[in-house]
């Protein structure tokens, strides 16, 4: 199709005496014969209240929409365009191009390609150059940008979607999704019912909902030389699930930015941002990092399941022995718990359960987090940001003036973030926080290492929580085996006893009873994807400061020292744990001795 004839345009001319745009106050007197007290009024209403003048004077009713375009397309010096051609004449394909959420919120329309093969894209606020970025990178040329009122850009918007996708169906289903001119309802709609998307769309959507499907933790979208490789993230374990030809990185990127609120145009820099979608009936949040490399940009998206959050302490793991522990050091009124392990680990899912365990309308629960995970009802979360100096030591003590009960502190990574989290536990307040050590005991020697007096360390922590993720067989295939003597002994298990199936753990939510003396192989099943595991489940090591261990701490004692008195004194290490619950059907022996190779 070819452009609008020139007389549906107005072309408009820069000021006649110094070629420089004009103000737009000017300019609505010049052109639209409106009064000079009428623009003054609306200044004083602009210096007061904000906003644009154009909109004040449109909400005055001092000018029409049209009247207001066509300034703002001289002040700009754009063409202007007041009849927008019908709906059926717009090519398919740039609809097809734009999202729908994208048109409404920046109100533009894409209307004709132009013979040297740019498109004519209708806007409303020729100020906005980003937009136009955004506009060429998702249509995939230039644009030659003409300025229209909002009201018939939006009208053009309505039609021309709705007879690609079906007529006042669409309708129905936007105004249910919320994508008005004033912004998104809080009512999500499963994008499983978003059937008649475009391509690019529909590809994304379903990235989305297979990687629900199969309990993927992250989605990793890397271009390569040749195409786009996504690989997902199941049970810590990283596998391909997806290619795309290279052609179509750019709009892959560009709509998972758009739905994340990035800046599609800004490919230089890393870029944070956040998703959230209903996905086969479940909401989803979804946290979203993208970072240049030399094939293009990669895009990491973190799959944030809500109902996930609902999770007790009985819910990850624990033996009954290790619940009754933690929830007489959870219901203390000060002190610090600190839990162990490295990245990816589980500890900001423990310490949730922690918190949701304790969490009542009689306690005021602060928490201080990088990032805010999940969002828990009933308890203040705050995300940090060291661009504005937010950083846990500041808000930690920024929390102690406002009367908490508990705190939870997301990392303790500096000594002034560990003082303030120890006289916060002297002072009356229970303080939750983690520690990047291999076992429970080094985080004591990790404290001390900072520069705290071991004193202080010693008054203030009441126990140190290790802990590992190890997969779980699927219930489809696995299959119970003897295993050898060598494997039992690895695990720390007397052969004989285990054979003759003589030991006795305490109660563990989802274990499975086994035929005495075997373990549960790893086989593999359409269930599984042929991996063989199904789920992960938590193994722990939960150190208890008593007098020993204090007296250790006090006199600057090693991690081994610290350790080996806890073990005198029953402490159950990651591997025994792991042990317990390969001989309750959880896990595997290769699972516990892959997870606990440095721990012991």
């Amino acid at each position: 199709m070819t452009a609008p004839s020139d007389d549906a345009t107005t072309t408009m001319q820069p000021h006649p005496h110094t070629g420089a745009p004009q103000l737009l106050g000017e300019l609505l007197i010049a052109r639209c014969g409106v009064r000079p007290d009428d623009v003054d009024r609306a200044l004083a209403k602009q210096r007061e209240e904000g906003g644009l003048l154009g909109e004040i004077l449109l909400r005055l009713k001092h000018v029409d929409e049209d009247q207001l375009a066509l300034c703002l397309a001289e002040q700009a010096e754009m063409p202007a365009l007041r009849d927008l051609p019908r709906a059926e004449d717009i090519p398919a394909d740039l609809v097809d191009d734009l999202p729908i959420n994208f048109a409404k919120q920046h109100r533009v329309m894409p209307l004709a390609r132009l013979a040297d093969g740019r498109v004519q894209v209708a806007i409303t606020d020729p100020t906005d150059l980003d937009v136009l970025d955004d506009i060429a990178v998702l249509l995939g040329a230039g644009v030659e940008p003409v300025v229209c009122a909002p009201t018939r850009v939006l009208e053009t918007i309505n039609k021309a979607y709705a007879r690609l996708r079906g007529g006042a169906e669409l309708q129905h289903k936007e105004k249910e999704e919320g994508d008005d001119e004033f912004g998104e309802s809080e009512e999500l709609v499963d994008i499983l019912d978003l059937t008649d998307e475009a391509p690019i769309i529909r590809w994304v959507n379903s990235l989305l909902f297979q990687a629900v499907k199969e309990r993927a933790s992250d989605i990793h979208i890397e271009p390569g030389e040749k195409d786009v490789m996504v690989r997902y993230r199941i049970d810590g374990v990283l596998r391909e699930a997806k290619h795309a030809p290279k052609q179509f990185t750019s709009s892959i990127l560009a709509r998972v930015k758009i739905m994340a609120g990035l800046n599609i145009a800004e490919k230089r820099l890393p870029q944070d941002g956040r998703i959230r979608r209903k996905i086969a009936g479940k909401e989803v949040d979804m946290r979203v990092a993208t970072a240049p490399t030399a094939n293009g940009e990669r895009v990491t998206i973190r799959l944030l399941d809500r109902s996930s959050v609902l999770l007790g302490l009985a819910d990850i793991g624990m033996g009954a022995d290790h619940l009754v522990s933690m929830r007489a050091i959870i219901e203390r009124p000060h002190g610090i718990l600190l839990v162990t392990g490295p990245t990816g680990s589980g500890k900001t899912t423990t310490l949730y359960a922690c918190l949701s365990e304790i969490n009542s309308p009689e306690l005021n629960i602060l928490t201080v987090e990088d990032p805010v995970e999940y969002q828990l009802e009933g308890i203040s979360q705050t995300q940090i940001n060291p661009k504005i100096d937010l950083t846990f030591s500041t808000g930690l003590r920024s929390f102690l003036r406002h009367d908490p009960d508990v705190i939870m502190v997301g990392e303790i990574r500096d000594r002034e973030t560990a003082e303030i989290a120890i006289q916060a536990s002297l002072t009356g307040h229970f303080v939750f926080s983690t520690v990047h050590t291999n076992d429970a005991a080094g985080g004591i020697t990790r404290l001390v290492e900072m520069g705290i007096e071991p004193f202080l360390v010693a008054s203030s922590l009441v126990g140190l929580l290790a802990q590992r993720l190890v997969r779980r067989p699927c219930p489809e295939c696995a299959r119970p085996v003897r295993p050898s003597e060598q494997a039992v002994r690895q695990l720390g298990l007397d052969p004989e006893r285990f054979y003759a199936g003589a030991y006795q753990f305490p109660e563990t939510k989802g274990a499975r009873m086994l035929p005495p003396g075997t373990v549960l192989q790893a086989v593999g099943c359409p269930s599984c994807l042929d991996v063989g595991y199904r789920g992960r489940t938590g193994i722990y090591e939960l150190l208890m400061l008593d007098d020993k261990v204090r007296r250790l701490t006090l006199d600057k004692a090693d991690a081994g020292s610290i350790r080996s008195a806890a073990i005198e004194n029953q402490m159950v290490t990651l591997r025994m744990d792991g042990a317990r619950k390969v001989v309750l059907g959880m896990t595997t022996p290769e699972e516990v001795m892959m997870v606990t190779a440095e721990a012991g």
